[in-house]
């Protein structure tokens, strides 16, 4: 090959490549995502670019312990402690108090005192918060912290949260997933798992500011990965910490610049849901806490290993933000931003930073005191040296009673706004087995294209009888789930039926792709659930996303394929729930057929395992509706529930989904997704 040859070749391989024709669908929701959250970020900054004054800087302060009341759920009512002590041990330097305590009627927390055995009471009290080690308080370098502090002179309690240690309930094997299965819940009625977090924190604060050696208007806080986030989420509720230490917690924003979909989701309590649509973002909770002390650590490594790539960028972004904030108030002194090159870990050196900061601001108010300090000697306990006592049990949640419901409120409570006119392009036709195929994508929402595929009769341009139906179908599997010759798809439209096979965000061609950053990070965060909180937090849940992708595609493929078809809406498993309220909010689907799918959202409440998929979960939505009241929305048109399932996906009886569904609503006793069954309707 010469060289002239050689640069053909390469102009040719350059002019193919650069134009696909086909978009690539997996950055449609990421993609989608980051707009939201770009949106917000560009609000954030607007709003605290205006903090020039202190009084500016008050009202920010202000509104951020307001909005995380509303975010959250605000303050449950301050109950009787009711503490029980159950002994305890003397150590060199300090003695360990074993206790418990309810912090709502019925919820007992297990913790452990540390009492300095010198020095001169009252002491500096430290309420250390646990990262996310299933035994708790028992972890061996949080004890270890712990230890430390005793014996440097503060009094620290250290609790155990929800779903750790003593208060481990489902027994899974992971304290994210031990609190993220009551949290799911929780969303269902209108609460928060970060309510009942912060709540925890904050009458474990009760009970250490009110202990006869300890000095109330000198506390502080400190914790560890989890621990450090709980820390931050106290700071923006109670003003009577004096000093805070965060250790490795996640502040990472997601109204923030380079947001990597689907960002950094973690565990219930640490998503703030519908946060975006007010800008109010993980850093927002620590300016409540300005101008009191306040020291951030954070692992380099955490970039690459825990958190997303942009983890200490945006750090170090926030915490110049937080600093001018400090300065605007006098105090820039007060703040410190110290990182390690170490793994996500409460190390010996981190350690040390926490005691020299309590040392120099908590010990001393006045901030006069070296923060040169050693870790005193500290030997970890056995666990079963640390426990009060305390049997697990599950969180007691409200249960309100759910009822009819109009268009106009299910489609503000799903955050459905549907394009007026979807635009829908073809972007292929071909012969198929007794049909034609068409390739074709529908733009459900600005930057979002559904892909399809529309199968249509072979004599469609030719028939002399009465059109059949215009079948739009969406199933777990996506569109090609079933489209080979022989199968299904091309079966119906040999029959007679037009069919529309489709995914929707987060399914088929539109599941997303891997984000930037390490595997470990990366693909453990493609999930759909990670998907669905992010979803949540921006303040557009990805139920109500799928519901206008198939309202969207209704519109457009009725006006391309539907003239003279009914318009029939049939769905499987897991995509039954976005296409019942499709079929409730969109009156020109006149059949509903719905099989294999979710009974009711209130049967999620009675277990402690449910198979059904997070993304069919809305928040609030039990005190306002639940699903067989949105089919009875969709009366006087057809609806058929075809083998309805409980919360573990077991079939229920015809019997009882009838009660549930009340007349007009058409119950078959098995799911069924055949030829037979799809073409009858």
């Amino acid at each position: 090959m010469n060289r002239r040859t050689a640069l053909i070749t390469l102009a040719s391989a350059t002019t193919v490549l650069s134009a696909p024709r086909f978009r690539v669908y997996a950055r449609c929701l990421p993609d989608y995502l980051s707009g939201l959250g770009r949106e917000a970020y560009q609000r954030r900054n607007a709003a605290l670019a205006g903090l020039t004054t202190p009084a500016a800087v008050e009202a920010r302060q202000q509104w951020v312990r307001e909005n995380f009341g509303k975010l959250t759920g605000g303050e449950p009512e301050r109950t009787p402690l009711m503490v029980r002590e159950a002994g305890g041990f003397d150590r060199p330097g300090y003695r360990m108090e074993r206790l418990s305590y309810e912090s709502r009627p019925g919820t007992r927390i297990p913790a452990n005192l540390y009492i300095p055995a010198g020095g001169n009471p009252p002491y500096p009290g430290v309420l250390f918060q646990m990262g996310h080690s299933l035994n708790g308080k028992a972890n061996d370098s949080y004890q270890k912290c712990c230890q430390g502090l005793a014996r440097l002179g503060y009094a620290v309690l250290a609790f155990d949260p929800m779903g750790q240690g003593e208060r481990t309930y489902y027994r899974v094997g992971d304290a994210d997933e031990e609190h993220s299965r009551a949290g799911r819940q929780m969303l269902l009625v209108g609460d928060t798992a970060t309510r009942l977090q912060v709540w925890d924190a904050v009458r474990s604060l009760d009970v250490l500011a009110g202990h006869p050696m300890v000095d109330p208007k000198r506390l502080g806080s400190t914790g560890q990965s989890g621990g450090g986030t709980l820390t931050m989420l106290l700071a923006a509720v109670d003003d009577r910490l004096a000093c805070a230490v965060v250790s490795c917690g996640n502040t990472e924003n997601f109204a923030c610049a380079g947001f990597n979909p689907p960002g950094s989701t973690d565990d219930a309590e640490q998503n703030l849901i519908d946060s975006g649509p007010i800008a109010f973002d993980r850093w927002d909770l620590l300016y409540p806490l300005a101008p009191k002390p306040l020291l951030v650590l954070a692992s380099e490594r955490d970039s690459f290993g825990t958190y997303s790539p942009s983890y200490v960028q945006s750090g170090e972004e926030e915490f110049a933000k937080l600093r001018r904030v400090y300065q605007i108030l006098g105090k820039a002194d007060r703040l410190e931003w110290i990182t390690t090159a170490l793994p996500h870990a409460l190390t010996r050196q981190l350690r040390q930073h926490t005691y020299g900061f309590f040392q120099q601001w908590l010990m001393d108010p006045a901030g006069t005191a070296s923060k040169a300090v050693e870790e005193p000697d500290v030997l970890p306990e056995p666990e079963s040296n640390l426990l009060a006592g305390v049997r697990p049990a599950r969180v007691v949640m409200a249960r309100p009673t759910p009822a009819a419901v109009d268009r106009a409120p299910l489609a503000a409570l799903l955050r459905v706004n549907v394009l007026e006119q979807p635009k829908l392009a073809v972007m292929g036709r071909e012969v198929g087995e007794g049909c034609w195929i068409e390739t074709i994508e529908i733009e459900s929402a600005p930057g979002v294209f559904l892909p399809a595929y529309l199968f249509l009769p072979e004599d469609e341009k030719n028939r002399t009888s009465a059109p059949r139906s215009l079948l739009i179908l969406t199933e777990p599997g996506g569109r090609v789930r079933r489209w080979r010759e022989g199968d299904l798809y091309p079966r119906l439209a040999a029959a007679g039926i037009a069919v529309c096979a489709l995914d929707v965000r987060g399914v088929g061609d539109l599941r997303p792709e891997v984000g930037r950053g390490s595997q470990s990070y990366t693909i453990s965060h493609a999930r759909e659930e990670a998907y669905t909180w992010a979803s949540m937090m921006l303040g557009k849940p990805l139920l109500g996303q799928r519901v206008e992708d198939l309202i969207a595609s209704v519109h457009a493929v009725k006006a391309h394929a539907g003239q003279g078809r009914r318009v029939v809406l049939a769905a499987q498993g897991m995509m039954v729930v976005p296409a019942l309220c499709s079929a409730a909010l969109e009156p020109a689907i006149e059949t509903a057929y719905l099989s294999g799918g979710l009974v009711s959202w209130s049967s999620l409440m009675d277990v402690d395992e449910y198979a059904e998929p997070f993304a069919n979960f809305l928040p609030g939505v039990l005190k306002k509706t639940d699903l067989p009241f949105i089919a009875r929305a969709a009366l006087p048109r057809r609806v058929v529930i075809a083998g309805a399932v409980d919360a573990k996906g077991s079939t229920v009886e015809s019997a009882a989904v009838s009660d549930l569904y009340g007349k007009g609503v058409e119950v078959r006793a098995q799911s069924d997704w055949s030829m037979g069954a799809l073409a009858a309707l």
